[in-house]
Order: structure tokens, then C-alpha cells, then sequence
């Protein structure tokens, strides 16, 4: 699946507008793609793209306290 066919792309709720540091995650079928949004007038930004369960631990790693 190429990056151009994820869909419902989102930005994260931890975002900062005011420093141009935002992320957004689209989701295709069992992956998910990361992408810059400051890239946004780039007709083909650059898009990681992991696996779903990839993605799931690496939210599992950053949410443990």
C-alpha cells in the first residue's frame, strides 16, 4: 500500500500551531501512516507508514508510566 492511499488523516491533540510542530496519522488497511504537516503544500510529502500493530506498541511505549 503506497502513502497516497491512507485516508482520515488527523493531527495529534499535541500539536503546537504556534511553533509549526504538528503530525498528522492516516490509516489505511492494518497499517498506519506519520506525516510532517508543515510539508503541506509538497504535492508528495514524505509518509512513514508501520504496521498497525507496530504503531499500537509504540503508543504502549510512549503512554507507560
Amino acid at each position: 500500500m503506497g502513502p497516497q492511499q491512507l485516508t482520515g488523516w488527523r493531527k495529534s491533540s499535541h500539536s503546537h500551531f504556534e511553533e509549526n510542530a504538528c503530525v498528522e496519522i492516516g490509516a489505511g488497511p492494518g497499517v498506519v501512516g506519520v506525516r510532517d504537516t508543515k510539508q503541506a503544500a509538497l504535492a508528495s510529502r514524505p509518509v512513514l507508514v508501520y504496521s498497525e500493530s507496530a504503531f499500537a506498541a509504540f503508543l504502549a511505549h510512549l503512554t507507560r508510566q
